[in-house]
C-alpha cells in the first residue's frame, strides 16, 4: 500500500543513492478495527535509515502518508514528511529535527526558509506545545485546509529534493555519535506519548508499538 507521496519519496531517494529494504516480517502489514498500516522499512547506503508508512481508515476517508529520513553517516538533521487527509481537510507537515553535532549549514537553512515563506498565506496547523519544539527547525512547515493539494504536492517535493540535495554535500560524521542523537530523539518520542505513538500503542501493544517506532521509522532499536 505505498500511495502517492511514499511512491515519490522512495523513486527520489533511490535515484540518489543505494537502497535496500529490510525484511521486517508481519509488522509490515498491521491492521486492526478497520485502520490498517504498512510500513516499509531501507537502508541508504552510506547515508542511514529511510522508512515509508501509510495508514488507511474508514473506508479510505482517512489516509496518512509518512516518510522519515534519519541520517547517521552524515551530520543533516531528521526529516519527517507527514500527509494527511481526513474527510476533505488535507494537512501536511514536513518537521525538520535538530539532532545534529555541528550546527547546519546557514545556505540549507535559507533553502528552507524561502520554501516556508513560499506557502505564507495557506494557514498554520494550530498546534499545542511540545517536547520537541525546541529542537524542531523553524523553517519546518505545517499548514493544514481544503484545496491545497498542488500547493502541497509542491511543497513536499522541493523540501526533499533540497533535503536530498544536502545528503549529497554533506561530509561524513561519527556515526556512532550521530545515530545516538537519533536514538535519543525516537525515545523521547516513545515516552511522551504523541498521537501517532498512543494511536500505535492502543492499536497493538507496547511491544509492537516500540519495534515499529524505534526500529522500523528511525532505524535506532
Amino acid at each position: 500500500m505505498k500511495t502517492k507521496l511514499c511512491r515519490y519519496a522512495l523513486r527520489k531517494v533511490s535515484k540518489e543513492f543505494r537502497v535496500t529494504e529490510y525484511d521486517i516480517g508481519p509488522d509490515q502489514h498491521l491492521s486492526r478495527y478497520g485502520m490498517n498500516f504498512a510500513t516499509h522499512s531501507y537502508e541508504i547506503e552510506d547515508i542511514g535509515h529511510l522508512c515509508v508508512m501509510t495508514m488507511k481508515a474508514f473506508w479510505g476517508l482517512m489516509t496518512m502518508e509518512t516518510v522519515v529520513i534519519s541520517p547517521v553517516e552524515r551530520d543533516l538533521p531528521l526529516f519527517n514528511i507527514d500527509r494527511v487527509s481526513a474527510f476533505g481537510k488535507e494537512t501536511l507537515l514536513i518537521e525538520i529535527y535538530d539532532t545534529q553535532i555541528e550546527p547546519l549549514d546557514a545556505d540549507i537553512q535559507e533553502s528552507f526558509h524561502a520554501l516556508l515563506e513560499r506557502d505564507s498565506a495557506v494557514s498554520d496547523v494550530e498546534s499545542k506545545p511540545h517536547w520537541y519544539d525546541e529542537i524542531r527547525y523553524p523553517f519546518s512547515y505545517g499548514k493544514a485546509g481544503k484545496g491545497l493539494s498542488q500547493q502541497f504536492e509542491r511543497a513536499q517535493k522541493d523540501y526533499l529534493g533540497t533535503f536530498l540535495q544536502a545528503l549529497k554535500n554533506a561530509p561524513t560524521c561519527d556515526r556512532e555519535a550521530k545515530l545516538e542523537k537519533n536514538r535519543e530523539f525516537a525515545e523521547k518520542l516513545v515516552e511522551n506519548d504523541g498521537p501517532a505513538v498512543n494511536t500505535m500503542r492502543s492499536l497493538f501493544g507496547e511491544e509492537t508499538m516500540k519495534r515499529v517506532v524505534l526500529d522500523h521509522m528511525y532505524g535506532v532499536g
